[in-house]
């Protein structure tokens, strides 16, 4: 009985978002009410603490996520705006005309960059219906985003799933990312083999493209890794989809590949190098700007960091202040970048401001869904209720808890369609588990981060922003059924990796 009170707003989101097919900012409100009446008249949770647990999460929310995914976006649609993402489709398509090298640069280089810099279906949307005007089949356009999309999803918008992870079960980011490129490392290398043989229908389609397929892998891998080591999450991906796509560059141009089987009849315009670099600058000056005000640069990062305010916020017992980071914030630095390179592309004031604003209103909702989950989310979790459902979680499974950690993060995934509101309702959870049977809580929370990025794949809404995007309307199901294929061996993997890998951390 204690058990399903506790899960009930969980419960709630599972039937009103998977069966009822509710909107999310609809639902999720809702969830909120439910934890605030379970925590009210269950767990006997003062009035005050619950109002406060919530503002605690309104706040987190506003500061730093929400920040970043406006900025993020607005950085995206302002490039729209200029047209400057035209030039950057262009300069893609003069690489090569081999489709699998193709499939490689716009879905896995390209969507990786896409996911690091904005996140929020961008990085399916906008490769998938590159790919097929290109010419590719659509489903398999979709299939390639799809898993292409999978791993670098908890590194999306610049880390906010990440990040965000890390600020609500206050866990080292930097050890907590490390964590999660480690468990990913053997699907980072997996996935640009798995794209390949969906443009070819079966691994056959590596003959001639192993070498590049095997650079586009360890591009995403290594850097990740190292990124993740020594920065934090921010840049993990965002970093890594640069290599990615240089060394599918570089080896094209030394190592042109002509297959007529899989050649595709296209002709690409010329861009010029100084135009490049203009349409590029959004995305130069964001990771110029997270990486100088990084640890990396100690004389930078400590004096911005010190421009902060604490509140204390949650009036309960165990309440710590929340901390303000007023400009060292990768949402602050983002909207620098893009007001600063939106002038040097000749747009007016009136008109970045004109974007942001459309940017807003467009977000209305997600705002709405991320708000909710967040304080949802806190009220759970210092009324008890998380601590609940851990310790049933546990009892039920034992010492193979760690196995199913990542599909307890995919099942979020699959519910919200967010890598960041999976973290957010099961990442306490997760630690809690952890305590119980005294296994590391970085590890086990970085395989709830780690099971997001399963769990995007096969999440409606992942699919349903692919079909939208190139209008192939009718084919969500038959997408699922194929897509599900990929994400069985997937999450059994991962459920292996952090399982046996767990000796490796303590």
């Amino acid at each position: 009985m204690v058990f399903l009170l506790a899960l009930s707003p969980i419960l709630w989101l599972i039937v009103s978002l998977g069966f009822l097919k509710m909107q999310s900012f609809k639902a999720c409100p809702i969830a909120l009410i439910i934890s605030f009446a379970v925590a009210l008249a269950w767990y006997h949770m003062p009035g005050m603490d619950a109002a406060t647990a919530a503002l605690e999460g309104v706040a987190l929310a506003c500061w730093p996520i929400l920040l970043v995914i406006i900025a993020a976006i607005f950085t995206y649609n302002l490039t729209l705006y200029t047209k400057s993402m035209d030039i950057v489709k262009h300069m893609l398509t003069t690489v090569s005309k081999d489709r699998r090298v193709l499939a490689l640069l716009i879905g896995w280089g390209f969507g990786a960059f896409m996911e690091g810099m904005a996140g929020f279906g961008t990085a399916i949307a906008i490769p998938a219906s590159m790919l097929v005007a290109l010419g590719f089949d659509p489903i398999k356009a979709i299939l390639i985003c799809l898993v292409a999309n999978s791993v670098p999803t908890t590194y999306g918008s610049i880390g906010i799933p990440a990040s965000t992870l890390a600020n609500l079960t206050g866990l080292d980011p930097v050890q907590l990312s490390t964590y999660i490129s480690l468990q990913l490392l053997p699907l980072n290398i997996l996935c640009p083999f798995i794209i390949v043989a969906i443009v070819g229908g079966s691994l056959k389609a590596l003959k001639g493209v192993f070498m590049v397929t095997l650079l586009s892998a360890l591009g995403l891998a290594v850097p990740e890794l190292i990124v993740s080591a020594f920065v934090g999450p921010e840049l993990a991906v965002m970093g890594a989809s640069i290599v990615i796509m240089a060394l599918i560059v570089v080896y094209s141009h030394f190592r042109p590949i002509d297959d007529p089987e899989y050649a595709m009849d296209i002709n690409p315009a010329h861009v010029p190098l100084r135009g490049g670099l203009l349409a590029c600058l959004p995305f130069i000056l964001i990771f110029v700007f997270l990486l100088l005000t990084s640890k990396l640069v100690p004389f930078i990062h400590a004096p911005l960091m010190a421009i902060k305010s604490s509140v204390l916020i949650y009036t309960g017992q165990g309440g710590v202040p929340y901390t303000f980071i007023w400009v060292n914030t990768p949402g602050i630095l983002i909207l620098l970048a893009a007001f600063i390179s939106g002038k040097a592309q000749s747009a007016r004031f009136s008109e970045m401001f004109f974007v942001l604003l459309n940017t807003i209103k467009g977000l209305r909702n997600t705002i709405i869904t991320i708000i909710a989950v967040i304080a949802t989310a806190k009220v759970m979790g210092y009324s008890g209720m998380t601590s609940d459902i851990a310790r049933t979680a546990v009892e039920a499974t034992g010492m193979m808890y760690p196995a199913i950690a990542p599909l307890i993060g995919s099942v979020g995934t699959f519910i919200t369609g967010s890598g960041t509101s999976s973290n957010v309702l099961f990442g306490n959870l997760q630690t809690d588990a952890a305590a119980a049977i005294n296994a590391n809580k970085a590890w086990l929370a970085a395989a709830n981060a780690a099971g997001t990025c399963a769990g995007k794949m096969i999440s409606p809404q992942s699919i349903a922003i692919a079909v939208g995007a190139i209008s192939l309307t009718g084919k969500d199901n038959e997408i699922l059924q194929a897509i599900m294929k990929v994400y069985v061996p997937y999450i059994i993997l991962l459920g292996a990796i952090v399982y046996f890998g767990q000796v490796l951390v303590g």
